[in-house]
């Protein structure tokens, strides 16, 4: 996304500036996006790992890091407190303070009760862990908002209009939920929209399917149509239609032949798939196809925003997902 895009966000955090805990403190690409953090002073990186190695990766790739948190595991002056805490969380798991211990010792315990504890507002991680590494901890640990039954996500893609202006679309569940039921896809289509909000977007929200309005039958079919239903009585202040196929929620023409009495079929934003199966492969195309830059998966329904980034992540898609985690901390 250009700078454009992020402005407003940048601009909140500047008034606002928050603490990101990083969970693989002596990865050149975390090195590298800590550095342009430093530079810019509303986000402060939180950066787990033996502080020698951290400073010596850092020196070796040539990045400045002064001024960054280096927070080691072996070598924590509230460990005693955080061992206490987590086995109070996980009581119901038994856990004792031995086993504790060596959970904490992992960075993405580690760094997850940090957020937990008040140290730091948010946490990237997944460059060197797995999405479920990344997300397990956030579930034991952090736990699902007030109201939310879920953990879901959402990609924001991007790409720039000739009028100079930028495309912004937001698309769910592509990455979390495997197969959602109708009250959880109304789940999904509600955070995903209040994601798009912290872009700027004006979400109008489309619940995609084979068929649209009825064109055609099934038991996927009446899911989306259910879920559609389901999304509007909670959330009456937002915009939502289903179920819709691709072309009616994107194009005008093809809506006024299809939909004609749609307050927002022919100009959807937002994207609700109906399975993972759906949602994986529809933002890859647009990525790939489409030209559109992907971001995420941005994780919905946490109570503290923690976000986890792929393993081929550069420097650069570092440096934007922790301005949008931290966004999100607002």
């Amino acid at each position: 996304m250009s700078m454009q895009g992020f402005g407003e966000m940048i601009s909140k955090l500047k008034k606002n500036p928050k603490s990101i805990v990083f969970t693989e403190g002596s990865d050149s690409r975390i090195l590298e996006a800590a550095s342009r953090m430093l530079a810019s002073n509303f986000l402060t990186p939180i950066l787990v790992g033996e502080p020698e190695a951290v400073k010596a990766a850092a020196e070796e790739a040539n990045y400045n890091i002064r001024g960054a948190q280096i927070v080691d595991p072996n070598n924590y002056e509230r460990m005693d407190e955080m061992v206490a805490a987590f086995c109070e969380i996980r009581k119901s798991k038994n856990m004792q303070p031995d086993e504790a211990r060596k959970i904490l010792a992992q960075g993405n315990y580690f760094g997850t009760m940090l957020v937990k504890m008040g140290e730091a507002d948010a946490l990237l991680g997944g460059v060197t862990y797995s999405t479920a590494d990344t997300v397990r901890p956030a579930l034991q640990i952090i736990k699902t908002k007030p109201g939310a039954s879920i953990v879901s996500s959402c990609f924001i893609m991007v790409r720039p209009a000739a009028s100079g202006e930028e495309e912004v679309l937001a698309m769910g569940d592509c990455a979390i939920n495997i197969k959602p039921t109708a009250d959880q896809l109304a789940e999904i289509a509600i955070g995903v929209a209040e994601c798009g909000k912290v872009f700027g977007m004006d979400p109008k929200v489309a619940f995609l399917s084979y068929s649209t309005n009825g064109s055609a039958a099934g038991e996927d079919v009446d899911k989306m149509r259910e879920a559609t239903q389901k999304a509007k009585e909670l959330r009456p202040d937002l915009l939502f239609e289903g179920e819709l196929q691709f072309d009616a929620a994107v194009s005008p023409k093809v809506a006024a032949q299809k939909l004609p009495n749609s307050e927002i079929a022919g100009r959807v934003n937002t994207f609700i798939f109906p399975d993972i199966n759906a949602g994986n492969i529809g933002y890859k195309i647009a990525q790939r196809l489409g030209n559109f830059s992907a971001y995420g998966p941005i994780l919905l329904g946490l109570n503290a925003p923690v976000n986890d980034l792929s393993r081929g992540a550069n420097a650069e898609e570092v440096y934007s997902m922790a301005i949008i985690t931290a966004a999100l901390a607002e």
